[in-house]
């Protein structure tokens, strides 16, 4: 892939996972677009409200700061042309982001332009355009509205589901096709073989690397796997996480238990999860990206609006 931010970790995010463009999309959904090009002129001076990521990309961009040099960069990549996206950087300018690259892509799906980036994330409320970019090989999720906003702290928290996530979902194919023990038996006999990578095992590295430039005791990023497997299934994962040379904060093994009060416990700010029921749970506790990969995403009842 290319590296066009030179090595940086880059965040690619749509205008409505960063702002709450509702009332302006309920006009695009209902008048069409000409009425919503209008709507955007005429309240182009009036600020948006912080969108789900919002917070995220806030605690992002603060890392440059912790770190004193740029080691990270947030891009806006919108289907908005730059007539309609004016007020977007208006509203970026207002709340202080350090954002000044952005691809408006008039209406078509913009994930074309990840590469040119070098984008290690794609945030967005379009699903069309996240599958399209998870196809492209790059970390991608569709952002959930309706998710809790936490009050603001300095430490940037990300947790991950597993399987479809951080690893291929061979195992949870096994899981589905011939039910737990079959599945149990697989990790037993494949303990000392790594899982492939998932989506976001790139994006999960390049989060690494920044931490591994903090001292440990002041690293203002922790990571977090919350994962249905329990023991045995424990075991493989952590060996493939040892395989890779990558760290995680913290570990949780729930066995089938409802994720959602343990993402509270934890504080996450965002948890990515490829099962739509998932997904639906822990949106109310969290911000939530819906990551449509593997097995659980190939019934179209199961893939979200």
């Amino acid at each position: 892939m290319s590296k066009g931010l030179n090595g940086k970790l880059v965040l690619a995010i749509s205008s409505r996972a960063l702002f709450d463009l509702s009332d302006s999309h309920q006009v695009y959904m209902v008048q069409g677009i000409e009425a919503y090009r209008q709507y955007q002129i005429e309240h182009e001076d009036e600020v948006l409200e912080p969108g789900d990521a919002f917070a995220l990309v806030r605690k992002l961009l603060s890392i440059n700061a912790s770190l004193g040099r740029e080691r990270v960069e947030v891009v806006l990549v919108s289907r908005n042309s730059a007539d309609t996206g004016l007020r977007v950087f208006n509203s970026i300018q207002h709340y202080d982001l350090a954002i000044s690259r952005a691809a408006f892509s008039g209406g078509r799906n913009p994930h074309p332009y990840l590469n040119a980036f070098g984008c290690d994330l794609f945030l967005s409320t379009h699903a069309e355009d996240v599958r399209s970019a998870l196809d492209a090989g790059f970390a991608a999720a569709t952002i959930l509205s309706g998710g809790a906003r936490r009050a603001e702290n300095n430490e940037l928290r990300i947790a991950f589901d597993g399987d479809a996530v951080l690893f291929s979902d061979e195992s949870e194919r096994v899981y589905q096709s011939g039910g737990l023990e079959a599945f149990q038996s697989l990790e037993r006999t494949s303990a000392h073989s790594p899982l492939r990578g998932g989506p976001f095992k790139g994006f999960l590295e390049a989060l690494n690397l920044l931490q591994r430039e903090f001292p440990d005791e002041t690293c203002p990023i922790r990571t977090a796997l919350v994962t249905a497997r329990s023991a045995p299934a424990h075991e493989r994962v952590i060996r493939t996480l040892r395989d890779w040379d990558i760290r995680l904060d913290e570990s949780l093994f729930l066995g089938g238990l409802d994720k959602s009060a343990f993402l509270e416990a934890f504080a996450a700010d965002v948890f990515f999860d490829d099962q739509t029921g998932h997904c639906e749970r822990a949106r109310q506790v969290v911000a939530t990206g819906h990551v449509p990969h593997g097995i659980s995403n190939e019934r179209p009842d199961r893939i979200p609006e």
